[in-house]
């Protein structure tokens, strides 16, 4: 699997940080630049129908049948937390909702999604509590490298330039996927889309590294140059699409998903995901905490508790099969 991510990675353009992370993935999805995703997410209304699925930065997020995974904990891994933080007893990450399905709040304004699921359940396997903390994108980072907060869990793209000052537990691979409407008459092809609408989140990979360039291909060719249409949010790009402005979506893979799952149907998964990338949970440099975190994570791949995780959230491709620091396998 790792070998296949390799390749898939030799193939894309190096991601922007998640200020373009989210303004690349801002995963639905300012990282990828700021891929904050504010206001809904997915689930789309409309001034002539409304979606009863609806997603939004306030509604009860989880999906049908999610439960709690917070495994107990595991003697020998608890022992190696460090002492401050064992003492302490809450092991606190940064997060930057709403990016459904990593982070978003529920209508409580519990900060809730599939990063904050696999934090706690590692949290759990460290014998600690968990306790997500709210902060502007910008400040995560900044903020672990302080240690204020022990980890920064909100879409980070692991790549070379932040390893310089960051080591990145991965924990899934994420690409470009695109979507289209179910009722289209004629498949989606996005390396046949000259002159097909496009909707995309402004500043992510999706439009810098992918459907920018196959425009300007078009364009070299001949052809009609591809419509794009950029949003500020993933949710309003879904939009666009779920109301027939543009003929597909192109986003983060889970990110699509999440928009597929939550349409009620009206928009389905086109093609295979491509320009891999890994996003990973923020470590401060050589941290005591990192192998031990990074163990705990192994524990989760090894029980299932990991892939239980994140199929709850409809999460099943660019899983790993090993934990990883830095893209490299632990021993």
């Amino acid at each position: 699997m790792i070998e296949s991510f390799t390749r898939l990675r030799s193939q894309s353009l190096k991601r922007p940080t998640r200020s373009l992370d989210r303004l690349l993935h801002r995963t639905l999805f300012s990282q990828r630049s700021k891929v904050r995703v504010i206001a809904a997410t997915i689930g789309i209304v409309a001034t002539s129908f409304t979606l009863a699925s609806c997603v939004t930065n306030e509604e009860q997020g989880t999906p049908e049948g999610w439960e709690q995974i917070v495994p107990d904990p595991v003697p020998e891994i608890q022992a190696m937390v460090p002492e401050a933080l064992a003492q302490r007893g809450v092991l606190t990450a940064g997060a930057n909702p709403p990016f459904p399905p990593f982070e978003f709040k529920d209508s409580s304004g519990q900060i809730i999604g599939v990063e904050m699921d696999l934090v706690r359940a590692m949290a759990g396997v460290m014998g600690l509590d968990f306790s997500p903390q709210e902060q502007d994108f910008s400040l995560i980072l900044p903020s672990v490298q302080a240690g204020t907060i022990d980890i920064g869990a909100s879409g980070f793209t692991d790549n070379e330039e932040r390893r310089k000052n960051f080591d990145f537990i991965d924990f899934l691979y994420t690409g470009v996927q695109w979507a289209q409407a179910t009722d289209r008459e004629t498949p989606i092809d996005p390396d046949n889309a000259c002159g097909l609408t496009v909707a995309v989140q402004r500043t992510t990979v999706a439009e810098t590294d992918d459907v920018r360039p196959r425009s300007a291909q078009c364009v070299a060719e001949g052809k009609e140059p591809i419509t794009i249409l950029s949003y500020e949010t993933a949710d309003t790009a879904a939009t666009a699409l779920i109301l027939g402005r543009a003929d597909a979506l192109a986003a983060d893979s889970p990110i699509s998903a999440w928009a597929a799952e939550r349409s009620e149907g009206r928009i389905e998964i086109v093609g295979d995901m491509y320009l891999a990338a890994p996003f990973g949970f923020a470590f401060p440099l050589n941290s005591e905490l990192t192998p031990v975190a990074a163990a705990a994570f192994q524990h989760l791949i090894d029980t299932g508790d990991y892939q239980r995780i994140l199929a709850q959230w409809g999460i099943e491709e660019g899983l790993l099969d090993q934990a990883l620091i830095n893209e490299q396998p632990l021993n």
